[in-house]
């Protein structure tokens, strides 16, 4: 899978045109993508010597990318184009600025490893499928029964309920 991956408070914190501290685990989960032979690009808005420092950044900690901010290199312009394409053609792509923002790095290579979609992952993870399907109202009466049997256990509220005595 080709996998598109952003810099700036995707793999780093947010410190442009600086370097930020890395995100937990968003190196370490870069090099198993790579080792299970995903290809990544870096596709960051940096330029010049700042993009390359983001570079350089990757490199020292194990993670080499396919292509920087363009496909790869070996892909030809086709004849009718006079450049090429500014996207870059990727699977996947992983950007702190996806609706939803970014999930943590453990969620993003779970979801990759298992081709889940986020919304699959959420449903496996968080048991939000099933929570959905209860309607409203067993939800209501639920609660309601919880609470009568709570009140009738602590005697609260029933028929035969006298105040307490008053202390003389």
């Amino acid at each position: 899978m080709i996998i598109a991956v952003d810099f700036d408070g995707t793999i780093v914190e947010h410190r442009y045109p600086q370097i930020g501290k890395e995100i937990p685990f968003a190196i370490a989960t870069l090099k198993q993508l790579q080792a299970e032979r995903h290809l990544l690009i870096l596709w960051s808005v940096r330029e010049g010597k700042l993009l390359e420092e983001a570079v350089e950044f990757c490199r020292k900690r194990g993670v080499e990318f396919y292509a920087v901010n363009a496909n790869h290199p070996d892909e030809q312009v086709k004849p009718d184009m006079t450049s090429p394409c500014r996207k870059v053609k990727a699977d996947l792509y992983i950007d702190d600025l996806n609706v939803g923002k970014l999930p943590d790095w453990g969620a993003i290579y779970e979801m990759i490893h298992n081709r889940w979609s986020y919304e699959l992952y959420l449903n496996e993870t968080h048991d939000f499928e099933r929570s959905r399907k209860t309607s409203w109202w067993k939800k209501v009466s639920t609660r309601s029964l919880m609470y009568g049997a709570l009140v009738k256990a602590l005697g609260i509220f029933s028929k035969n309920c006298h105040p307490p005595p008053r202390c003389p």
